[in-house]
This record gives structure tokens, C-alpha cells and sequence, in this order.
């Protein structure tokens, strides 16, 4: 592999979301991953559409780059297959409920005592500690409960899902975090650790100004449609064909769009002349921009408000961001080929490194692709050993 953490070994025994986008990102940069997966049944999100030739493209787009190894832990055999593997690896990574570890033996205290410099990383919906941590979760539950729906949709409408599995894709990029930290921390001194990382707890720590204004205020946030709470104008209008979005972040561009769009008189008016008195007349302004705004099509304002230094842009379509020039000219949107699926095309790497730059030059493994190659490779077993192993329904 190359890329910045070539020469990094990874054990991952994550499945479906939060984990193996860890761990993509890891393979993305360069490091070495084996995807541990029970024989016969695997990732269950093997079993997630859409599908090309039976193959689950979902799969495809979080586990490319990796080596996917069958292992059997709840067999003893397995279990000291996997700790002979662990000594020649740097990272364990994993997603179970916290607990699922401990019954089999593979937990961080006894496996840490085996090895001082592991770093074992845990990825689950409450952590290894709480009233709540050995419940089971997935991304809806956690958008429900760490509040991020509660302020998501139009005002007095219904719940509103954020439209990404966000409280998964947040817990990824905290656990990434903290293994490169914990990496950094063991280069220094020869020690591994814990990471352990929460879905609920990386959603409420990017609740950032719901829970500030909380705190300020007593007043408890709602949903406000694409409007941002404290700043104004910055939310989605009507334009004469569609919807543009404009974002006033400043009083100097508050003047600048008055003066383009020849209502210099808002600049003075003391409903609007500052971004916080706008913000607490909200609704007014809102009208009168509404009506300015639905005179020109989106293409327009865009073009017209861009040359001004207004920032502004449309809101698009999912076919039309993987097509958008900027999208393409940063290569995020790459392709892949697979044996079962032939050309696949996949988000990019959105880390550019000028002299280290990661990338995706494997896809996604079939069910145990690897188990042969790297039970001869790392752990030197022959022909008949594997055999064995296969027929005690080990790997």
C-alpha cells in the first residue's frame, strides 16, 4: 500500500457503518487493513442494496481498500488464530456492543495485558460506560435521542431525519481521531490504549450553537427549516425558477446586496441594520427579501451576486453534485473495478496531501478473498492446516 500510513496494520472487526468508515479512511491513507468477518455470513451490510451482479455496492463504498479474512471467534481455535494475527498488528478496531468483547475473551484489558503497545479502538452507540452502554443502536435512534432531529425540518412540522447517517459518519471520523492521536501518544512513549467512542456522544458534540443558545438562554431550540439560528440573512429563497441560497454572514455584505439589488434604504432601517436586530425581525425581512429574490432565476443571482462578493450557490441534486465541475476537478468521485461488478464508481478521498496524497487503488473484497493469503503469508500455515481449518468450520 502507499499513501502516508503505509506500514500501519489494522485488524478490523467492524461491520455495517461507523466502523468500516473508519477504517476506510485508514485504508484510504495508506494503511493495511484485514476485515475480519464470520465465515459464511460476514459484514451484514453485504446484504445492503443496491446491488451489481449480487454484489451490495453499499459494501463496495466503505470497505475498499481492505483484505477481508473469515474468522470463526467464538471458536477457541479461531480466537488464537486471531490473538497469533493481533501481535503482528498495530490497531483492533471494533463496533460490537460493549460486552461482546469481554465474552469472548478479546476485550482491551486481556488483550492489552498480552500486549502494552495495542491500540484498540471502540466504535458504538453509548461507549464502555453509562446506564445505557451495553444497548444495542443505530443512526436513527441516536438522531432521535442526541437531538439533532428535534432541530432538523420546517418549523411545526414533523420529525425530519437528517438525510446522511450522520450520527454514524460523526462517530467514524471521532474514532479516527482517536486512533491517529493514540498512535501519536504510543510513538512517543511505547504505550497503546482505549479509544472509546460514542455515537450519541460525537452527535451531541456537534450540536455546537443549539447547545450554547440552550445554555444562554433557557429557550430550547426548534427546528427553523434552512434558516441559521443567529445569523441573517442565511438560509434558501424562492428564486423565479427554483431556490438559490444566500449567506449574509456580515454587515458589509448586508450593504453590498442592498446596493446591488437597489434597496439602500434597508441598510439604515433599524429593523435591519445590524445582523442581530435582523435576526430578531426575521419574519419581516424575510418577506421583503422573498419578493426580491423571486425576480431573478437562481442562475442569475448566482452569477450576479458572486461577482459582488456575496456568498451564494443553488441547491442541488444528487446527480448534479457528482457531475459539478469542482466535485470533479477535486477527483471525488472516483471509480473502481471489481470482479463481480466491473467498473463502480465511489466517492473520492476528500484529504489532499501535497507530498503524501492517500488514495483507492482496490475495491471492496468478496467474503474471505483473502483468508488463504494471509493465513500462509503472516501466520505461515500450509495447505493441509487451512483445510483443517475449513473443515472445523474455523475460517
Amino acid at each position: 500500500m502507499s499513501g502516508p500510513l503505509s506500514g500501519l496494520r489494522i485488524l478490523d472487526l467492524t461491520r455495517v457503518l461507523a466502523g468500516p468508515y473508519t477504517t476506510m479512511i485508514l485504508a484510504d491513507l495508506g494503511a493495511e487493513v484485514i476485515k475480519v468477518e464470520q465465515p459464511e455470513i460476514g459484514d451484514e451490510s453485504r446484504n445492503f442494496g443496491p446491488f451489481n451482479n449480487g454484489f451490495s455496492l453499499y459494501f463496495m463504498s466503505i470497505n475498499r481498500g481492505k483484505k477481508s479474512l473469515t474468522l470463526n471467534l467464538k471458536n477457541d481455535q479461531g480466537k488464537e488464530l486471531f490473538k497469533q494475527l493481533l501481535k503482528q498488528y498495530d490497531i483492533l478496531i471494533e463496533n460490537y456492543r460493549p460486552g461482546t468483547m469481554r465474552k469472548l475473551g478479546l476485550d482491551y484489558e486481556t488483550l492489552s495485558n498480552e500486549n502494552p503497545s495495542l491500540i484498540y479502538a471502540a466504535c458504538s452507540g453509548f461507549g464502555q460506560t453509562g446506564p445505557y452502554s451495553e444497548q444495542g443502536a443505530y443512526d436513527m435512534i441516536i438522531q432521535g435521542m442526541g437531538g439533532i432531529i428535534s432541530i432538523t425540518g420546517e418549523p411545526d412540522g414533523p420529525p425530519v431525519r437528517v438525510g446522511t447517517s450522520i450520527s454514524d459518519i460523526t462517530a467514524a471520523l471521532f474514532t479516527t481521531i482517536g486512533i491517529l492521536t493514540a498512535l501519536h501518544h504510543r510513538n512517543k512513549t511505547g504505550k497503546g490504549q482505549m479509544v472509546d467512542v460514542a455515537m450519541l456522544d460525537s452527535l451531541v458534540a456537534i450540536l455546537e450553537n443549539a447547545i450554547v443558545r440552550y445554555f444562554a438562554t433557557d429557550d430550547i431550540p426548534q427546528p427553523l427549516g434552512t434558516r441559521h439560528p443567529v445569523i441573517t440573512p442565511f438560509e434558501a429563497f424562492r428564486s423565479a425558477d427554483g431556490y438559490v441560497i444566500i449567506a449574509i454572514g456580515n454587515d458589509t455584505l448586508w450593504e453590498k446586496f442592498c446596493k446591488h439589488t437597489n434597496n439602500e434604504e434597508l441598510i439604515s432601517d433599524e429593523r435591519f441594520n445590524t445582523n442581530a436586530v435582523r435576526t430578531e425581525n426575521h419574519s419581516e425581512l424575510y418577506s421583503i427579501l422573498s419578493s426580491i429574490i423571486s425576480s431573478r432565476s437562481t442562475d442569475e443571482w448566482i452569477e450576479s451576486l458572486g461577482n459582488i462578493g456575496v456568498p451564494c450557490g443553488p441547491i442541488n441534486s444528487i446527480d448534479e453534485v457528482v457531475n459539478h465541475e469542482q466535485v470533479r476537478a477535486r477527483e471525488m468521485i472516483t471509480n473502481v473495478a471489481h470482479q463481480i461488478t466491473g467498473k463502480v464508481a465511489i466517492p473520492g478521498v476528500p484529504i489532499k496531501l501535497s507530498d503524501t496524497p492517500g488514495g483507492i487503488d482496490k475495491p471492496a473484497p468478496t467474503l474471505g478473498e483473502h483468508t488463504e493469503e494471509i493465513l500462509k503469508d503472516i501466520l505461515n500455515l500450509n495447505e493441509q492446516d487451512i483445510e483443517m481449518l475449513q473443515r472445523d468450520g474455523v475460517i
